[in-house]
């Protein structure tokens, strides 16, 4: 399932031992994983034209390969509304350690997810969807498989979280579409599987879910030695 194209940003990490963002959502996009508009820039003019084309508000994220937890390095800034905020952002991202650049992605909304894999020592590559965002610790919902994945798994992760009424809709809320996160599910599968001896772990946290279908806002991926 790797083309070239994708052999070579698995190629290019390997000496920083992670996929960086940007380069990770390409990978995704390359399985057919959708992923927002972004722009991976180096330079303020470039920020400035990048948001202009997306269009605020937009969210901004440092690019390093010594940062893997962006956000405990204030890494992250969403909601950028303007120039005068996004020139601030970046001022402060370019003085952060290994500064390679500014990511300059759209805001998009949605029910959070967590997805993930990794490799178990006895069973191979598992998958794990779980309810997402800021409580994702605090309820631990969540479900896991092992790949490969049939739409018969992706349905019975689903049903078996505690939250899956934010998924099927919830009083007011409207359901999100259930027949796209089945496809983005089986599209990480396959990429997954095409990865098996190549990665350790996988995080898309969140996968952003809406009635209009699914899509990755945050992706890192951990190579194995």
């Amino acid at each position: 399932m790797l083309n070239q194209e994708m052999g070579e940003i698995i190629r290019k990490a390997q000496k920083a031992g992670w996929i960086m963002e940007p380069e990770a959502k390409r990978l995704l996009s390359l399985a057919g994983i959708p992923v927002p508009e972004f722009r991976w820039v180096s330079t303020l003019p470039e920020a400035l034209k990048a948001a202009e084309a997306i269009r605020y508000p937009v969210v901004a994220k440092v690019v390093s390969p010594d940062i893997i937890h962006k956000s405990e390095v204030r890494g992250v800034v969403v909601g950028i509304k303007d120039k005068a905020q996004l020139t601030d952002t970046f001022s402060a991202f370019s003085k952060l350690e290994g500064f390679c650049g500014i990511l300059i992605e759209e805001l998009v909304p949605g029910i959070e997810l967590i997805v993930g894999a990794k490799i178990d020592y006895q069973f191979g590559p598992v998958i794990l969807m779980g309810i997402g965002g800021t409580g994702v610790e605090i309820y631990q919902d969540t479900a896991l498989r092992m790949a490969p994945l049939s739409e018969k798994d992706v349905t019975s992760m689903v049903d078996s979280l505690k939250g899956d009424k934010l998924l099927k809709g919830y009083r007011s809320t409207e359901p999100v579409d259930l027949v796209a996160l089945n496809q983005l599910m089986l599209n990480f599968s396959t990429l997954v599987m095409a990865l098996e001896n190549r990665f350790e772990s996988i995080d898309l946290n969140p996968v952003k879910c809406t009635a209009n279908g699914s899509i990755v806002a945050d992706a890192r991926i951990m190579l194995s030695g």
